[in-house]
């Protein structure tokens, strides 16, 4: 279970106070305006920030005294955040060793993790030859390559149609059923929500 406890961090003109948990296999959505805070729980749950006050747990654990690097988790950004020097392979790669010195049996999980999400055979394309769509399936087959307990979800479908934000909802829901996640969406979209089956935390 990942626990947000009595979590309290300011801004120059404003102040985030929240708490929630969120069990193995369920979703929570950070819903709210722009502004509001919502990245801004993604990121302490991150590490990228630190709290004023409060814990944040996973299995009982605090994760305050771990790197962004060493928590149980895989970060899905809004802009795909891909390595636009490196193809489709490497960027996956990244995600199993950051040296990309990969074995056989790795890159027979790189070839499995595409084509989980129909991305097979766009292995040596670069990002800037993808679509907004292929860019994010690339980006969720390497959340699934990672195998972190937690996924935090920002804003990942804004910039799709209506397609193709449901085609994608419906990976990370198999990708949730496949690893048992717990799964922190921020969006100002109840669809989206709706689509995970999450649990709505209204923030600011």
């Amino acid at each position: 279970m990942l626990k947000l406890d009595s979590i309290r961090y300011a801004f120059p003109q404003a102040q985030i106070e929240i708490s929630f948990q969120v069990e193995r296999g369920h979703s929570v959505a950070l819903m709210g305006s722009s502004g509001s805070g919502k990245t801004t729980i993604l990121n302490l749950i991150a590490g990228f920030l630190q709290p004023d006050q409060g814990d944040i747990l996973f299995g009982g654990r605090s994760l305050l005294t771990l790197k962004p690097a060493q928590r149980p988790l895989t970060y899905l950004f809004q802009a795909h955040n891909l390595f636009p020097h490196l193809n489709v392979a490497e960027n996956l790669g990244l995600g199993i060793n950051p040296g990309l010195k990969l074995d056989q049996d790795q890159q027979q999980k790189i070839s499995a993790a595409l084509q989980w999400v129909a991305m097979e055979g766009f292995e040596k394309r670069r990002p800037s030859e993808l679509s907004g769509g292929q860019q994010q399936r690339v980006a969720l087959a390497r959340c699934l390559l990672r195998q972190q307990p937690i996924l935090l979800l920002d804003e990942p479908f804004s910039a799709l149609d209506r397609s193709l934000r449901t085609e994608l909802t419906e990976l990370i829901v198999r990708l949730q059923h496949a690893q048992d996640l717990c799964i922190v969406l921020a969006t100002h979209q109840p669809e989206d929500a709706q689509a995970l089956n999450a649990k709505i935390v209204q923030v600011g």
